[in-house]
């Protein structure tokens, strides 16, 4: 039997794709195991759902209620063992491959009609000269505007065959002219890296959204332009990455590790101890490193962040990770379905298993980042300490002899507490209903035409308070109810947001997140650290 792709999942209501776990993490095949058996016509489970098939009193949809009995089962085993539907399943790794069959744009949904917010780098969108701003009117001659809508609809007319022509009439921002283009779908590539750009001469800040086949291919590539332009130090963002594969991880890790050194090993009932060590092919294994942590950082992320932390390689700063120390691996059915099955569990290089429990149930489980805000642990490091994890002495030391924690995520080595909720969640809301780039798309774009570049635009734009007004204005026509008390305080906030989604609508990612930094306590930290 093929040996498969080993997976790791995380738990958050962040998740993409619309799933309460998050993303994979792999070994060596990465087209996961095809079910090398057929249950028996006398297991209980097979032989109840013929029953149902054949003998109930009402139509029922099988395959969901196999779906669902089959998860119910796997969930009762551990929080990460479930069932994936065909389409999950399809989403989840065509994400973490690198890419998909398509055009290679991002869209937002205005009025019924879509407008491009953003182009993928080499993909046919980009190759063919379509822009941020342009709205798609007809599809392949017919009316696709005003025609209700709906993100499937829009997946089912975009992503196709290779090869296949696609025809689009667009209306560009500030102009009353169509435009015609006909362009053939093609393998869209999808970043790891959401950000790079340098921050102050020799210092520079990447910032990784997943551990993809890519991983390591786009952050040597990132390196290598910072490197040509001085970097010497380096800010490494992995908060809100929930994982990806295995193998992504250690070979982001050995970037910064030289030759021998334990990265991780993995061991389970019916797996062998396996250790992964570094090479001696990284190119950042002598400059300073900060990584940045937060409690959405989980499973891939985590073993980078163990392995920097146990090593003291880097100096870990923001709050306590996720908690994911389990090891699925796939298992393929034949109608595209799949089961993720834990296997084993990771441990750091000073021995350490970071799994939060899960005794108390899948839903406690879940619900374990909202009883971290609860008890005040978002907020204060000290508050982290009455975890049962953390309360007592730990065995496990850094090759330096600091301690270390296990049982509970990685507790960062400089701790930086959350925003208040009262001042985040009105931006939140805000950006959820997708306001803030609704508004550049209708009233800024005339702003944005003032500046020559990105680093223009972060270094002299600021939202004035006029624009923040009217900002609050517009948005008002979605939110009708926004409490002033709320409002004074989520002001600074909003105004950086707004920036922020302006610059990624006109340049990209790394203007918003260079906005985004340049008011975050965790960054700001991270740099201090480092100099």
């Amino acid at each position: 039997m093929k040996k498969t792709a080993a997976i790791i999942f995380r738990t958050s209501f962040l998740l993409l794709l619309g799933i309460a776990i998050g993303l994979l993490i792999g070994d060596n095949n990465f087209n996961g195991r095809a079910l090398g058996f057929s249950l028996s016509g006398n297991d209980k489970i097979s032989k109840v759902l013929t029953l149902v098939k054949h003998n109930y009193v009402d139509s029922v949809n099988v395959d969901s209620v196999e779906g669902i009995t089959v998860n119910s089962l796997l969930q009762n085993l551990d929080p990460h063992s479930m069932y994936l539907p065909p389409q999950q399943a399809q989403s989840i790794n065509e994400r973490l491959e690198g890419g998909f069959n398509g055009i290679g744009l991002g869209y937002q949904l205005l009025r019924d009609t879509l407008v491009i917010t953003q182009i993928y780098p080499g993909g046919p969108a980009a190759k063919a000269g379509l822009m941020a701003g342009d709205r798609v009117i007809n599809i392949d001659g017919k009316r696709f505007s005003g025609t209700k809508l709906t993100a499937d609809r829009i997946d089912k007319a975009f992503r196709g065959d290779k090869d296949a022509e696609i025809a689009l009439v667009v209306l560009p921002p500030n102009t009353p002219s169509l435009k015609l283009y006909t362009l053939k779908r093609g393998y869209v590539d999808l970043s790891s890296l959401d950000a790079a750009y340098m921050v102050s001469p020799g210092l520079g800040y990447i910032k990784i959204s997943k551990f993809a086949l890519t991983t390591d291919a786009d952050f040597r590539a990132a390196l290598t332009t910072l490197k040509a332009r001085g970097l010497k130090k380096l800010v490494l963002d992995i908060r809100e990455n929930g994982g990806g594969y295995l193998n992504a991880a250690t070979a982001l890790a050995d970037e910064f590790l030289t030759k021998n050194k334990l990265i991780v090993y993995t061991k389970g009932m019916h797996e062998e101890r396996r250790d992964y060590f570094s090479t001696d092919s990284g190119m950042f294994q002598e400059g300073k490193l900060a990584v940045m942590i937060d409690e959405y950082s989980a499973s891939a992320s985590e073993i980078l962040a163990g392995a920097l932390q146990d090593l003291d390689r880097a100096t870990i700063v923001g709050r306590r990770s996720f908690g994911k120390g389990l090891v699925q691996e796939q298992f393929g059915f034949g109608d595209g379905s799949a089961v993720n099955l834990t296997i084993a569990r990771y441990y750091t290089p000073s021995g350490r298993s970071i799994q939060k429990s899960y005794k108390n149930g899948v839903g406690d489980y879940h619900n374990e980042i909202a009883q971290r805000m609860r008890k005040g642990e978002l907020f204060s490091a000290q508050n982290n300490l009455k975890d049962s994890s953390f309360n007592k002495p730990s065995p496990y030391r850094t090759l330096k002899g600091r301690e270390v924690f296990s049982g509970g995520g990685i507790m960062p080595d400089i701790f930086v507490p959350a925003e208040t909720n009262e001042s985040l969640q009105l931006v939140q809301d805000l950006s959820d209903q997708e306001l803030f780039t609704a508004y550049t798309i209708d009233k800024l774009q005339h702003v944005l035409s003032k500046y020559a570049s990105a680093d223009d635009f972060v270094k002299r734009y600021t939202v004035s308070d006029d624009e923040f007004d009217n900002f609050i204005l517009y948005a008002s026509q979605t939110i009708r109810e926004m409490d002033s008390h709320e409002l004074l305080v989520s002001r600074p906030a909003i105004k950086i947001a707004l920036k922020a989604f302006a610059g990624r609508f006109k340049w990209g990612d790394n203007a918003y997140f260079e906005t985004i930094n340049s008011n975050d306590s965790t960054f700001k930290k991270a740099v201090e650290a480092i100099n």
